[in-house]
C-alpha cells in the first residue's frame, strides 16, 4: 500500500481527535445542542455539530494525500455547502422541504460536472441499456437517498459514525480489489475522521455528529459508491451499495411498513425504530450498538460476496438476506408484537419455537 495512503488516513484522524474537543465547546457556545424529548434516548443536553470536526479531519487528509491536484472540484464544492447546511440545521434546525430543496441543488451540481449512470447492463437479456435523461434524476435520487440515509440511524451514540465506518471500509475493500486508486484513497481518508469521532461519540458520547455529521457521511458514502458506479452499472452491483447500507435500508422501510399496518402517517414519528426495539428488550445503550454494527458487518460482507458472484450466487445471497432480515424483523417486533407470518409458518410447520 502507498505509504501517502496511510499518512492521510492518520492525518485524517489525528485532526479529528485534536478538534473534537474544541467543536465540543463551540456548539456549546453558539447554541448548537441537542436536547432531550420523550424519542430520544439521551436524558441532558448535549453539543452536537460534531461533523465539523469530521469535515476538518476529511480536509487535513485530502491535504496529505496530494489529492488537491486531482481535479474534483464540484465533489469538493459538494461537501463545502452539504457541511454549511447541517451547521445550519444543527443552530437553527431548519425545515425538511428546506433541507430536501437544498440537497436537489447540491445533487445538480454533482449531475452537471458529469458524474452520471449513463446506462445498465443486465445479465442474460441486455448488454448495454442506456438510461438517456433517465440519467439525472436517478443520479439526483441516488446522491440525495443515501445523504439521507445515515441521518435515519443517529439514534444511538456512536450508532451512525460506526455504520458509516462499516459502510466506508467495505467500499474502501472493493475499491482496493478493484484497484480504484482515487476511491480507496477518499475512503481511508473518510474512514480515519470518522473513527478518530468515534473516540468522542460511542457510549457515552462527549458530542452528537448533528446533521452536519450525518448529512456529511452520507453525502461521502453517496459519492465514493457513484464513482465506483460511474457510467456503467450491471443490475445487481447496483444492489451493492444499497446492500452496504442495509441497516438504514432495513430500518427505513420497516418503518414504512409499520406505520402503514398500523394506519399512520408515513412520516409520523415513533419509537419503533430497530435501536429503539432493541433497548425494549432489554439490551444496553452499548450492547444494542454492537449488535447493530453486527448487522452492518453481514451487510457488509455480504455485499463483498456479491461483487464477484455469479448469477445463481446473487440471488441466494439476496435471497438469503431477505429472509433473514424479515425474520429478525418480527422476533424484535419491529412492525408490531403481532405481525409475525413467518414465525408462526415456522411454529406451524416444525410445532416449536423459533
Amino acid at each position: 500500500m502507498d505509504i501517502k495512503l496511510i499518512v492521510a488516513f492518520f492525518v485524517s484522524l489525528a485532526t479529528v481527535l485534536l478538534i473534537t474537543p474544541l467543536v465540543i465547546k463551540l456548539a456549546i457556545k453558539i447554541g448548537a445542542t441537542d436536547k432531550p424529548n420523550y424519542r430520544k434516548v439521551h436524558e441532558k443536553v448535549m453539543p452536537r455539530m460534531g461533523g465539523l470536526a469530521i469535515f476538518a479531519g476529511v480536509f487535513a487528509g485530502y491535504l496529505a494525500s496530494g489529492l488537491y491536484s486531482v481535479k474534483i472540484t464540484g465533489i469538493s464544492l459538494g461537501a463545502v455547502l452539504i457541511i454549511i447546511l447541517g451547521i445550519l440545521d444543527d443552530m437553527y434546525e431548519l425545515s425538511a422541504k428546506v433541507k430536501f430543496l437544498s440537497q436537489i441543488v447540491i445533487a445538480l451540481m454533482i449531475v452537471a460536472t458529469g458524474l452520471t449512470i449513463d446506462y445498465i447492463t443486465i445479465p442474460f437479456v441486455v448488454e448495454k441499456f442506456e438510461l438517456g435523461w433517465l440519467s439525472f434524476p436517478l443520479t439526483i435520487f441516488w446522491i440525495v437517498g443515501i445523504t439521507n440515509a445515515i441521518n435515519l440511524i443517529d439514534g444511538l451514540d456512536g450508532l451512525a459514525a460506526g455504520i458509516s465506518s462499516i459502510a466506508i471500509a467495505t467500499l474502501a475493500v472493493m475499491a482496493g480489489m478493484a484497484d480504484k486508486a482515487l476511491i480507496l484513497t477518499l475512503c481511508l481518508i473518510v474512514l480515519g475522521s470518522t473513527i478518530g469521532f468515534l473516540f468522542y461519540n460511542f457510549n457515552p458520547a462527549k458530542i452528537f455528529m448533528g446533521d452536519t455529521g450525518a448529512l456529511f457521511l452520507g453525502y461521502c458514502i453517496s459519492i465514493l459508491s457513484l464513482l465506483g458506479l460511474y457510467k456503467s452499472v450491471t443490475l445487481f452491483s447496483f444492489l451493492i451499495p444499497i446492500i452496504i447500507l442495509g441497516v438504514p435500508v432495513f430500518d427505513t422501510t420497516y418503518a414504512i411498513i409499520r406505520r402503514v399496518l398500523n394506519k399512520q402517517p408515513i412520516s409520523a414519528p415513533d419509537k419503533g425504530h430497530l435501536h429503539h426495539r432493541l433497548l425494549a428488550l432489554g439490551f444496553s445503550h452499548r450492547n444494542t450498538v454492537l449488535l447493530i454494527y453486527g448487522l452492518g458487518i453481514l451487510f457488509s460482507i455480504s455485499a463483498i460476496l456479491l461483487s464477484s458472484a455469479t448469477l445463481w450466487g446473487t440471488i441466494i445471497i439476496i435471497f438469503g438476506l431477505l429472509i433473514f432480515l424479515h425474520l429478525v424483523a418480527e422476533v424484535i417486533g419491529i412492525v408490531n408484537e403481532k405481525y409475525k407470518p413467518l414465525v408462526k409458518f415456522y411454529r406451524k410447520v416444525f410445532g416449536k419455537q423459533l
